[in-house]
């Protein structure tokens, strides 16, 4: 029992693809190579940050972040580093500037596109007599030839 406790536990725990070679020694530059490593994309699996990835290349993207914080850099230095050398695109979330404003504007103007669209198209049904089948408004005319209609029925004996 305490065996399949241990294996549970352990198989719970999350799984980084940092190798124990590429650890550095002092914990808190550990610390910001593991934080600036989960905010860069891998450049092969593309969904999937640099810390979480086994391939190649994000290996060595982790020890570019971990050689450039070696040499003083700070955050932002090792990240406007990765950007000029990689682009945007190594980015997982991409800064809120003038050249990704459509990026970032576009879902929310898609979300309020549909709400207009929708938002017309059930005035427009709203507005359509007979489409829902409601009773439509008869004028004097026409309610008196149906109630001679239903009178002449009614005597007949048609109607209840």
């Amino acid at each position: 029992m305490l065996l399949l406790i241990a294996t549970l536990l352990v198989s719970a725990s999350p799984a980084y693809a940092v190798q124990p070679d590429e650890i550095m020694a002092n914990p808190s530059q550990e610390s910001r190579a593991r934080d600036l490593s989960r905010e860069l994309r891998c450049m092969v699996c593309q969904n999937q940050s640099i810390d979480d990835s086994d391939a190649p290349l994000a290996r060595d993207l982790r020890l570019l972040v971990r050689e450039r914080i070696t040499a003083g850099d700070s955050n932002r230095q090792v990240m406007d580093f990765l950007v000029a050398r990689y682009g945007e695109f190594v980015l997982l979330r991409p800064r809120f500037e003038a050249h990704t404003l459509l990026l970032w504007g576009l879902t929310p103007l898609l979300l309020l596109g549909g709400i207009i669209a929708l938002w017309r198209s059930n005035r427009r049904r709203a507005i359509a007599p007979g489409d829902d089948g409601a009773a439509l408004t008869l004028t004097a005319d026409e309610a008196a030839r149906v109630e001679k209609l239903l009178a002449a029925e009614a005597a007949d004996g048609k109607l209840p």
